[in-house]
């Protein structure tokens, strides 16, 4: 009955098969870009197919690596000579106490079983943290919600509710709460994919929680007074 049900379920994101899609060129790549520092060191956390850290590696001289849990995601980056090694991203992490200049975390918090553990091993092996996440307090989400009372369709990228690897949905408050929870996060630097509307910009940055569809944090240690 398993194989059965599998076999009519190829479109499942859970799954994770990069060995299709060697390269991405997503929007916020270039947002991200722009907040790391020349010849720092980064590392990927949930890197999939490795393009953002190559990117960076190519465009920015970093030192990069990458984490990533799918095997297939963890080949495709080996082949193009990144250093990339097959693991989860929220437990505790066998890297030094800020052994980088920045830890990345693109549109993969709501994937992870405990983002909180996430943050914790970001903040420590790293000196800035950069997030990013699809926001699901997005009016649009709260129209869809509220109309025709199921989970948004734009909000698990085409996908199933129960075949979505989006575990987690998160709003930009939702958030800002668990930053507060984790503890001793400040926030450098608060950005979002933007447009090429001045009004839709100013919205978005006037209410964020409302208008914002991927925002990106810079985060760093909270200093002890």
């Amino acid at each position: 009955m398993q194989d059965s049900f599998d076999s009519h379920n190829n479109n499942d994101n859970r799954k994770y098969d990069y060995s299709g899609y060697r390269f991405t060129d997503r929007t916020e790549y270039e947002y991200i870009s722009a907040l790391v520092e020349p010849g720092s060191t980064v590392i990927d956390l949930g890197c999939g197919n490795g393009s953002l850290l190559q990117k960076l590696v190519l465009e920015k001289s970093v030192t990069g690596c990458g984490l990533e849990l799918a095997e297939s995601g963890v080949q495709v980056c080996v082949s193009k000579g990144l250093n990339v090694k097959q693991g989860a991203i929220d437990l505790p992490l066998e890297y030094s106490d800020n052994q980088f200049d920045y830890a990345i975390c693109n549109v993969t918090i709501q994937m992870v079983m405990a983002p909180e553990v996430l943050l914790k091993e970001m903040q420590r092996i790293s000196k800035r943290q950069i997030v990013s996440f699809p926001n699901f307090g997005f009016y649009k989400n709260r129209i869809d919600m509220l109309l025709k009372g199921r989970m948004p369709k734009q909000m698990i990228f085409g996908y199933k509710w129960y075949s979505t690897g989006h575990i987690h949905q998160l709003s930009v408050k939702d958030f800002l709460e668990l930053l507060f929870d984790t503890g001793n996060f400040k926030i450098i630097k608060h950005t979002f994919v933007g447009t090429n509307s001045r009004l839709k910009n100013y919205l978005m940055e006037r209410f964020p929680n409302l208008f914002q569809t991927l925002p990106i944090f810079v985060l760093e240690k909270e200093k002890q007074s």
